[in-house]
């Protein structure tokens, strides 16, 4: 096994295993130091059941000489959409939700100002029609959760339902986590620990307890050129959709520092801020496809009905081709055709490929920014990739 080494050219030690087969994942890991700009970060392989990289380094607080460790954990914006997508497939499993049935069937207030018919597939494949959330909030309001799920409630759409997709980038979350707490009377946060983290013994929060703080990695957000920047304020400006919703509710939010704020990673927001290791995602993903240590989230049937294709083509948010299952990026974007995962702002991933038998965690704490993909995990998946195709 390769274990515990100096990136050349860097001040950075890598830490952890990957077995030999795989010794192409612990180059990539170590070139995005030395060559694409990562701080800190972790990465984790299952394939077929059992743990095959599990690696680490970097700072967790550059500025603090706080180093990387085992059990750092990692702010994974949107990454989190796997975990509380996740969570509704496992309601619907066990009978208890049909994601074809009117959200306003579980939770009767969301009937509002014509939404009374939009399922709550619609709402896992983009097309509920709320993608931005029109109330006027303060930050209490959404981290507080009644405030931003009331407004929701109360809004009209803000396109016909069900016409075309567009990416709920927040919305997605606080609809389908009120769901799952009218459903099962417990919050998504709490409804996860229980029934996704405990089995597997995840160490991935939404929501995180005041007793995990020390251990949270520092985020660094993205740095933009004056050039890019221009461009972004063109196309993401107050008055554009697109703006709207990737800084709303209320324009709270940006990719910035906020999202080192205790009370900000303490808040429940399941499409945003879930908080964990990559060898957790991994894990995770790795149940969804297969039995990992006697457990198996999700039978192949569900499966297969949540990968689905439900959404594909141009999206009215972000302007460029997307595709989404239930929930899921299917496939990803990210990996192989089959794969079905979910990426995170700033670059962290989850995906998982069912053909191969093979899933993955990435988490990082450098935001990059791109159109195109983020090339961190895109080395990692092509690494993964390679030595699978070399017998594996």
């Amino acid at each position: 096994m390769i274990s515990v080494t100096a990136v050349e050219g860097t001040s950075v030690t890598v830490d952890g295993f990957a077995e030999p087969e795989f010794s192409a994942v612990a180059n990539a890991f170590a070139a995005n130091f030395a060559e694409r700009g990562d701080v800190g970060a972790a990465v984790c392989v299952y394939h077929r059941g059992r743990t095959v990289v599990d690696l680490w380094g970097g700072w967790a607080d550059r500025e603090a000489g706080r180093p990387w460790s085992r059990n750092t954990l990692q702010l994974v914006f949107s990454t989190t959409k796997g975990m509380t997508a996740t969570c509704v497939h496992l309601l619907a499993q066990r009978g208890e939700l049909d994601l074809d049935a009117p959200v306003a069937a579980y939770w009767p207030e969301f009937a509002a100002a014509g939404k009374a018919d939009i399922p709550i597939r619609w709402v896992l494949s983009h097309r509920a029609g709320l993608a931005a959330v029109t109330g006027d909030l303060t930050l209490d309001d959404v981290l507080g959760w009644d405030g931003v799920v009331d407004a929701i409630a109360a809004q009209a759409p803000v396109w016909e339902p069900g016409t075309v997709h567009g990416y709920h980038a927040r919305s997605f979350g606080w609809i389908l986590g009120e769901v799952v707490r009218r459903v099962s009377g417990r919050s998504l946060g709490r409804f996860f620990a229980e029934e996704v983290a405990a089995p597997l013994d995840l160490d991935f929060f939404i929501g995180l307890p005041a007793s995990e703080l020390p251990r949270v990695s520092h985020l660094y957000p993205p740095v933009i050129d004056p050039a890019t920047q221009e461009v972004m304020d063109a196309f993401m400006g107050p008055d554009t959709l697109l703006g709207q919703v990737l800084s709303g509710p209320s324009g709270l939010f940006g990719y910035d520092d906020m999202w080192n704020r205790p009370e900000v990673l303490a808040a429940e927001m399941p499409s945003s801020n879930g908080v964990g290791t990559a060898r957790a995602v991994a894990r995770m993903y790795a149940a969804l496809v297969g039995e990992v240590d006697g457990v198996r989230l999700l039978d192949a049937d569900a499966v297969a009905a949540a990968i689905e294709v439900q959404s594909s083509g141009p999206d009215h948010v972000l302007g460029v081709p997307m595709s989404f299952g239930s929930g899921f990026m299917s496939p990803s974007p990210s990996g192989p055709p089959g794969s079905f995962g979910h990426d995170g702002a700033g670059g962290s991933l989850g995906l998982a490929d069912p053909g191969g038998g093979w899933s993955l965690g990435y988490v990082m704490n450098q935001m990059q920014l791109g159109v195109a993909g983020d090339p961190r995990s895109a080395a990692l998946v092509d690494a993964v990739v390679a030595s699978l195709e070399k017998g594996a």
